[in-house]
């Protein structure tokens, strides 16, 4: 985390938390598949009110996860992958991590047990 630089652990965490909740994940995943739209064209899709839609957009915004931008009258939302794309190198990183200290303790264990069949 700390090689992303100062603010990287805040922008993951404001991240995970707008994606714990599933309305969330649903608007990005119409948001990717539809490009840039309005709230209103979201609830469409979905079993909230436009006002929930909005609500749910503000807090994916606050995390950097859309944009929205004034088209005459008409606000539209669209994604910005950048903070998740962020989370997921976070998430890769904290796998590799595992990936390798589960590699030494499997290595340990093996050692471990070559040395008892050794010691027979």
């Amino acid at each position: 985390m700390t090689e992303e630089g100062p603010g990287a652990a805040e922008a993951v965490d404001s991240v995970l938390v707008a994606l714990a909740d599933p309305t969330r994940r649903q608007l990005l995943d119409l948001l990717a598949a539809r490009g840039e739209v309005t709230a209103t064209t979201l609830a469409e899709h979905l079993p909230v009110s436009r006002q929930a839609v909005v609500k749910h957009l503000a807090a994916l915004d606050a995390a950097g996860l859309v944009s929205r931008s004034k088209v005459g009258r008409e606000v539209r939302y669209a994604v910005r992958p950048a903070a998740l794309n962020a989370t997921a190198r976070w998430m890769a990183s904290l796998a590799a991590d595992w990936d390798r200290r589960l590699a030494n303790i499997k290595r340990i264990a093996e050692a471990a047990e070559a040395a008892e069949r050794d010691s027979r």
